[in-house]
């Protein structure tokens, strides 16, 4: 019974493994047909549209973005689809064209390219602009040395921008050119400033108005307090003798209070510096400025002459505080 029932099990194992065979050929024959007709791809979409096929996804994707990267900047940050492309494998007919290079400049239109450059600036004041952290560290550390008494602010922003106009960079010594340039223009306005300083700090001063200028150059004729046949009283101002039509300029920022004519001072300005100090320039032959007028130290605002009660031309000049005259050579002309 066992020797029959054996004899059967290997005449089915037999058969089945005939019939497996069998199957497996079919198969590969039929495998091999549609082999021959057709070829494995991928289609590929964004958004549900089909756009095309294509072999290999990977190679598609590095296509488009060295494409990219050969057509533009050296700047390139990344490079990102702003839809991410859907691939679907399908068995396609050989004879179908793919049209890859189509693909490839349809999918350039759905990236976003970010770029990336690095800016130099000075007391921040964007200066210039380099490609790469190591182009700019080597520029600013190179003028820092170079200046590294000054105090000078040199610092880099990296930046990122989608719009590749402007990634405007400078080649590393072009750039470092401007910066040198740059910095020195900024140290000699330092030190100009420094000097401007130390300067109105020596200036004299009355009631914290820094009196900036002498009005006028000459030659003093009358001094404050003097007394004189063609005075009443003693001489409450300065007289400087110049030529007719020399410049007469204000000795401080103020507000012009009046500019007319006025008895034995002749054309006379009246200027208001604040904290109750008034400058006043008297005999002139023109008034170039009226009464409002903001003036600054040093500007013109009146020619000498000799009008009123006047010998000869020169510029009356009185310094008054809270109203009450007092020496301008204690504080102009005291050489």
């Amino acid at each position: 019974m066992n020797f029959i029932l054996k004899k059967k099990l290997k005449y089915y194992t037999k058969e089945f493994l005939k019939f497996f065979n069998i199957t497996i050929i079919a198969f590969g024959f039929i495998i091999a047909i549609i082999l021959i007709k057709y070829k494995p791809m991928y289609k590929v979409s964004i958004s549900g549209e089909e756009l095309g096929y294509v072999e290999d996804k990977e190679a598609l994707d590095e296509t488009v973005k060295e494409e990219i990267r050969e057509g533009t900047t050296k700047n390139i940050d990344e490079i990102t689809f702003n839809q991410e492309p859907e691939y679907e494998l399908k068995l396609v007919n050989r004879t179908e064209n793919t049209e890859e290079n189509k693909l490839v400049n349809e999918l350039k239109e759905e990236v976003t390219v970010t770029y990336k450059y690095y800016e130099i600036a000075v007391n921040n004041t964007v200066i210039e602009k380099v490609d790469t952290s190591e182009e700019a560290e080597q520029l600013v550390n190179q003028v820092k040395e170079a200046n590294s008494e000054e105090t000078i602010d040199l610092s880099i922003v990296e930046k990122y921008t989608q719009n590749e106009e402007e990634v405007s960079t400078s080649e590393l010594e072009v750039a470092k050119t401007n910066v040198e340039q740059t910095v020195e223009t900024k140290v000699e306005e330092i030190k100009q400033q420094k000097e401007e300083e130390e300067r109105l700090n020596s200036l004299p001063s009355i009631n914290g108005i820094k009196l900036a200028v002498t009005p006028t150059e000459g030659r003093i004729t009358s001094r404050y307090g003097v007394s004189s046949r063609i005075r009443k009283s003693t001489h409450t101002g300065l007289d400087i003798a110049a030529v007719t039509g020399t410049d007469i300029k204000v000795v401080a920022d103020g507000t012009v209070i009046s500019a007319n004519y006025n008895g034995s001072y002749g054309n006379l300005v009246k200027v208001d510096h604040g904290n109750g100090v008034e400058t006043w320039y008297a005999h002139t032959s023109k008034m170039l400025v009226k009464a409002g007028d903001a003036v600054k130290a040093g500007d013109v605002i009146a020619k000498v002459g000799s009008t009123g009660n006047s010998t000869g031309p020169h510029l009356h000049l009185e310094i008054r505080i809270n109203g009450e005259h007092v020496d301008p050579q204690d504080y102009l002309y005291n050489n």
